[in-house]
């Protein structure tokens, strides 16, 4: 995942990252030597006393001491984060690809809880939450009282595992149902649909990598094959990474032996070699769109296929990022998690021993450059990229859906985008040679 710099609060906050950035390099050096410790730690408490008691608004030590973390870590390179309470939760499940919920789509605003759709096996599913419903109440409490994301917060409280729900259905009836939340899985896989029945082009995008991504493809894959699928665009635009085995095991279906990737940083370097029993689509005819936002272990997945010439790469040149972060979580004395450290580790190298860092001087050309090269004005990338965010109905609530925008003359799902890198891709994989496109690569 590409990394923000989050912004200081105050100006004297700089002044508390770096002097704690100082301490722990003089720390690192003479980790033996307590005395230089103790002083570090020291001047540490002291500017941060000094700054609660003499700045203009109160701020709390909690506050102090996660910005001047955040200073240390976040300085060192665009990608090293520092994560506190709040936001771990939020990283947990971008990681694991998984969160507590009810499994609802709701139609903007999400603030009026009106249902699109229920995502399958979810808890709403199965408790009957139809296309067109809305919640009237949640435990009691009126959703048209409540304020902006006290709906999301409510359906996602960890506190309560059960809810009590009024529900009101699209032709006025009313009713009541009570469901438990639960553990799902938040989709990384979407959009995937046979685009031409007559010559067998599949298309699936991969939103980001999570733990649960390997398993959402190959699920997504089997259905396509099923459905008369023999060739694959794999969308990976807009994908800013993720989870670096998920993107290695799914090169990997494609690959049935050589390198993948590796890792070299201040440690023995770590390669990734394809497994043979992985390689379940080795043969599969296979295209991959990138663009300037696709990136780590989306630009790990779409070189390795390039190196290996097991697909065509179609797009514009992807963001850049070839280096590899660890996390390490910091707990609490009741072993709650206090913080997470996502700090650069390594770089990692294509099999062909490219570096794509674009802040590397060493480094080939930044990214990956496509075999076909076809550029999208800002309008229709922005277009396409929303549309690839939202999530993918079941095909079983489609014609539910349609009927809702029939009656009340509303656009409920945004038609397919025009989009010339995706027609490109298809060309390809129908034997014909794609164009007119852009080639101005500026």
């Amino acid at each position: 995942m590409t990394s923000r710099r989050s912004p200081w609060r105050d100006p004297l906050l700089i002044l508390l990252g770096g002097v704690l950035g100082i301490g722990s390099t003089y720390a690192a050096r003479t980790i033996a030597d307590r005395g230089h410790a103790e002083a570090d730690v020291d001047l540490f408490r002291a500017v941060r006393d000094f700054t609660q008691d003499a700045y203009v608004r109160d701020v709390s030590s909690e506050d102090l001491v996660d910005d001047a973390l955040r200073g240390m870590v976040e300085e060192l390179d665009p990608y090293s984060r520092y994560y506190d309470r709040e936001q771990v939760a939020e990283l947990d499940r971008e990681t694991t690809g998984r969160y507590q919920g009810i499994g609802v789509v709701f139609r903007p605003p999400t603030s009026d809880g009106q249902v699109l759709f229920a995502l399958p096996g979810s808890p709403a599913d199965q408790a009957g939450l139809a296309v067109g419903d809305t919640l009237v109440t949640v435990d009691g409490r009126r959703v048209a009282a409540m304020e902006e994301g006290e709906l999301v917060a409510a359906l996602t409280d960890r506190e309560r595992d059960r809810l009590r729900l009024r529900i009101r259905a699209r032709d006025g009836d009313e009713r009541d149902v009570t469901l438990q939340r639960a553990e799902l899985v938040d989709p990384t896989v979407r959009h995937a649909r046979v685009l031409d029945p007559g010559t067998g082009v599949g298309y699936l995008a991969i939103r980001s990598f999570s733990e649960e991504t390997v398993g959402e493809f190959d699920r997504a894959v089997a259905e396509l094959r099923g459905a008369g699928a023999r060739s694959l665009v794999l969308d990976l635009r807009g994908n800013v990474g993720g989870v670096l085995r998920s993107a290695v095991r799914i090169a990997n279906r494609f690959l049935e032996d050589g390198l993948i990737v590796s890792t070299e940083g201040r440690g023995r370097p770590v390669r990734y070699e394809a497994d043979p029993a992985e390689a379940t689509f080795v043969g599969t005819p296979l295209v991959v769109l990138v663009d300037g936002d696709s990136a780590s272990a989306s630009e790990v997945l779409g070189a390795a296929l390039q190196d290996h010439r097991a697909a065509a790469v179609v797009g514009t040149r992807s963001y850049g990022k070839g280096m590899v972060q660890k996390m390490r979580t910091f707990v609490g004395a009741g072993g709650d998690p206090l913080s997470v450290v996502k700090l650069t580790s390594s770089y990692y190298y294509t099999p062909c021993h490219r570096n794509l860092e674009r802040t590397v001087a060493e480094a080939w050309e930044y990214g990956i450059t496509p075999d076909l090269w076809v550029e999208l004005d800002e309008d229709e990338r922005r277009v396409i990229l929303r549309h690839l965010a939202r999530y993918s109905p079941p095909r079983g609530d489609l014609p539910a859906i349609q009927r809702w925008e029939r009656e009340e003359g509303v656009r409920l799902l945004d038609p397919e985008p025009n989009d010339a890198q995706l027609e490109a891709a298809v060309d390809l994989l129908r034997g014909r040679r794609p164009g007119p496109y852009r080639a101005d690569r500026s």
